[in-house]
C-alpha cells in the first residue's frame, strides 16, 4: 500500500520563501522514495486542509514562528498521525531562546551571557558592553539580529521603531568573535561539524539562502578533540530539549581553545540546495532522499499509530 504523506510548506514566518524551498525540496524526494505526496501551504485553515486530505504522516517543511515553535505542532497533536521533528514542549522552549538558554544551562552546556529586555529599554542604552548581539528571543534563520559594534555610543534605534516586525521581546547577547561551527543531529547521532564562512562580516539571512551567500567547509578544519566536543555538546543540546529527528546546533568558537559557545539550536532546519543539515548528511554518506525518508519514517508519533497504518 502506498503512503500517503502531506508535506506543510510556506506558512505565515517572514521565513515562508525558505520553507517554500524546503518544502518542494521534500515532496520531489518522497515523490522518488515512492510515496503519494500532498503539497500543502500551511495557513489557518490547517486543520480543515488535513481533515480533507487523511494522510498518514505529516512533513513539516515550516520554519519559523507558528510553523516551528509548537504552535503547528499543538493542531498537528490534535490531529493525531505522525509529524516529523519535534513535538510541542521542545519546539516552544527550542524556539524561545532565553528559555532553552536556562536548559542549556542546567544541562552544563556554555552558552553566550545574555539578558532577556523589551526592545524598547534596549533601545535606550546599552545592556551589555558592546560588542554584543542584539535579536529577536523567537525568531529563526537570523532574521532580525543586529551586532552593535564596540564602539557604538548607542543602541541601534531600529529597535525602538515602529516598524520593527519581531516582537517586543529581544535577547541581548555578548558578541564572541571567532569562528561559526554548526552540527545536524539526525536521531541519536551527531553528523559531522561544518565550518561557516560568510562572505560579508555576518552569517544573515541572505548569507544563509543567497547562492554563494557563504561557504560551507564539511568537515571543519578543527582538531580532533574540538570535533568531538562541538558534537558531544549538539547531542546534548538536543536532548537537553527532548527534541527528536533532525535539529542543528549553531556554535561560535574564538579559535584560541579558550571559548566555545552554543548560540542556539534550530529544530526544523533548513532543506534547500544551500542547506547545511543535508549537506553534513550528504558528507556522512546519508543521500538527501535517504535523509527525507528517515524523517518521514521516524516521524513524532504522539498516539501510537505508525504502527496501525
Amino acid at each position: 500500500m502506498t503512503r500517503h504523506i502531506a508535506v506543510l510548506m510556506g506558512g505565515l514566518s517572514p521565513e515562508r520563501e525558505v520553507s517554500l524551498q524546503s518544502g518542494k525540496a521534500c515532496a520531489e524526494a518522497l515523490r522518488r522514495k515512492g510515496w503519494r505526496v500532498s503539497e500543502i501551504d500551511a495557513g489557518r485553515d490547517l486543520a480543515m486542509q488535513l481533515a480533507r486530505l487523511d494522510p498518514d504522516v505529516v512533513f513539516n517543511a515550516l520554519h519559523g514562528q507558528w510553523g516551528e515553535d509548537g504552535t503547528v505542532q499543538g493542531i498537528l497533536e490534535t490531529f493525531g498521525k505522525p509529524y516529523t521533528h519535534s513535538g510541542v514542549a521542545a519546539s516552544a522552549l527550542a524556539m524561545d531562546k532565553h528559555r532553552a538558554k536556562a536548559v542549556f544551562a542546567a544541562a552544563g552546556i556554555p552558552c553566550p551571557k545574555s539578558v532577556l529586555a523589551s526592545r524598547f529599554e534596549a533601545a535606550k542604552r546599552h545592556l551589555l558592553p558592546p560588542p554584543y548581539v542584539a535579536k529577536p528571543n523567537a525568531q529563526g534563520s537570523s532574521v532580525g539580529v543586529v551586532i552593535v559594534a564596540e564602539d557604538s555610543t548607542r543602541p541601534p534605534a531600529i529597535l525602538g521603531g515602529d516598524d520593527w516586525p519581531y516582537g517586543d521581546e529581544v535577547l541581548i547577547e555578548e558578541y564572541i568573535a571567532g569562528r561559526e561551527l554548526t552540527v545536524a543531529v539526525l536521531g541519536d547521532r551527531a553528523l559531522g561539524v561544518t565550518e561557516i564562512c560568510p562572505r560579508k562580516a555576518f552569517y544573515d539571512y541572505e548569507a544563509k539562502y543567497a547562492e554563494g551567500g557563504s561557504v560551507h567547509k564539511v568537515p571543519a578544519d578543527i582538531p580532533a578533540e574540538l570535533e568531538n566536543e562541538v558534537k558531544a555538546l549538539a547531542l546534548a543540546a538536543h536532548q537537553s530539549l527532548g527534541c527528536e529527528g533532525l535539529t542543528r546546533a549553531d556554535f561560535r568558537y574564538d579559535g584560541k581553545k579558550t571559548l566555545l559557545r552554543l548560540l542556539e539550536i534550530n529544530t526544523q532546519p533548513g532543506m534547500t540546495g544551500t542547506s547545511l543539515a543535508p549537506e553534513q548528511a550528504m558528507h556522512a554518506g546519508i543521500a538527501f532522499d535517504d535523509l527525507v525518508e528517515w524523517m518521514a519514517e521516524n516521524a513524532h508519533d504522539p498516539f501510537g499509530t505508525a504502527g496501525t497504518r
